[in-house]
């Protein structure tokens, strides 16, 4: 994949567009960046955001649902979306010439969806098989336990599913409302990647795109006000432990994002990591260990997860707790620190070896940052990440009295 170009346009309506311009592909994909999610459910009603994602494909005025998926496969394209805790996301992907009727659909569903009544009862019961099949699926399970561990009572406690309770509390009023609400907010996003410039996506797609937006003040996040991380157990019939450790750490846009990114590569993001060697090379404990680090606009989390015999628990928390002591007193070794950056950096690389992952970079960028950061900037940055730093916010944020945890085992 060709380097692309990054351009931003803010249309009339306050709507921000984000292009990344790639002159040798031919494909083209689209996708809405509504800045809201499961952390903006309202109480009681936790999986709002995911259950209006559901909703939006059931039809428009101009479209039933089987008119939806058949306009757009008809032009070999396809139409997705996802919800997070804090985003929205509906995608569509095709050839390069079918990116009008990209927009026309997405924009189509995003914004003039009607949520049929009789539609929103099916869907509830998908979505509540949807949130059993996770429940029973300890290794999915066990990401839901330990956020309520370390944000509850906080929305981002809460499953992004919500539980069979809280969508049966959810009707259709409710979803028009949240709709209305989040999806016609002036900080909303829309990106294209293809074969175009930001001034021809504007001419392509600006018709399809709502005329009037307004603002939103969203609810911050005020660490001080949440209470201690907690520990969680869920016993039932299992053969294998689950367990997950978390730390809440500064959100997207503090400094010592950086260094816990590195420092999430150092600890086990990949198979040359400390707990990765430690506990499945070394001793066995498990087949896999994995550490990721999550970012939202005022907080943050990072964590370890993994899955093992029950009666290696002791022995596993003990390695965990070691390698995280280490890097905390004498922060992490020369070699190590270069091979996280060049594993982060090849990561970036790899990924971005597609039309549609430009797109989604460029979107999540200017969602999130409120700019477009080129790939070779952010790879910049990381490569300037110091050892000095990484132990400064290994031993700020990752304190033993600050931890939350987890555990899926058998009763």
């Amino acid at each position: 994949m060709n380097p692309a170009t990054y351009e931003t346009l803010v249309l009339p309506s306050g709507l921000r567009l984000a292009v990344a311009s790639l002159p040798q592909s031919e494909c083209a994909a689209l996708s809405i960046h509504v800045p809201a999610g499961s952390r903006d459910d309202p109480a009681e009603k936790a999986g709002l955001a995911h259950f209006v994602e559901h909703m939006v494909f059931k039809g428009t005025p101009r479209r039933d649902a089987r008119a939806i998926s058949l306009e757009m496969e008809d032009v070999g394209g396809s139409l997705n979306a996802a919800t997070t805790e804090d985003q929205i996301t509906y995608e569509a992907r095709g050839d390069a010439e079918s990116l009008e009727l990209l927009a026309d659909i997405t924009a189509d569903i995003t914004w003039n969806a009607i949520f049929p009544t009789k539609d929103v009862k099916l869907e509830r019961d998908v979505i509540a098989e949807e949130i059993v099949m996770y429940r029973e699926s300890p290794g999915d399970h066990i990401g839901d336990l330990i956020s309520a561990a370390l944000w509850a009572p906080h929305p981002l406690g809460e499953s992004v599913s919500g539980s069979e309770e809280s969508i049966a509390r959810i009707g259709k009023k409710d979803l028009i409302a949240f709709r209305d609400r989040h999806h016609f907010r002036n900080d909303v996003v829309v990106s294209v990647a293809g074969p175009f410039t930001a001034h021809q996506v504007a001419d392509l797609i600006s018709k399809h795109l709502p005329e009037k937006l307004h603002a939103y003040a969203a609810v911050p996040l005020d660490p001080a006000t949440l209470t201690a991380p907690g520990h969680l157990i869920d016993e039932r019939d299992t053969d294998q432990l689950q367990l997950a450790l978390a730390w809440r750490t500064p959100g997207r846009l503090d400094p010592r994002r950086h260094a816990l990114r590195m420092l999430g590569m150092i600890l086990g993001e990949s198979a040359g990591s400390r707990l990765f060697q430690e506990l499945r090379e070394k001793r066995g404990l498990c087949y896999q260990v994995a550490c990721d680090v999550n970012f939202f606009d005022e907080a943050g989390s990072l964590e370890i997860h993994a899955g093992l015999s029950p009666k290696g628990r002791d022995e596993a928390l003990e390695c965990i707790e070691r390698e995280i002591e280490d890097i905390r007193r004498n922060g992490p070794q020369a070699d190590e620190l270069a091979r996280a950056k060049r594993l982060a950096a090849s990561q970036t690389k790899m990924a971005m070896e597609s039309t549609g992952a430009h797109g989604s970079w460029a979107g999540d960028c200017l969602v999130q940052y409120g700019r477009i950061i080129h790939p070779t900037e952010a790879r910049k940055i990381w490569e300037a990440v110091t050892a000095e730093e990484i132990q400064q916010a290994a031993e700020q944020l990752l304190r033993p009295e600050n931890r939350a945890m987890a555990e899926i085992r058998p009763e």
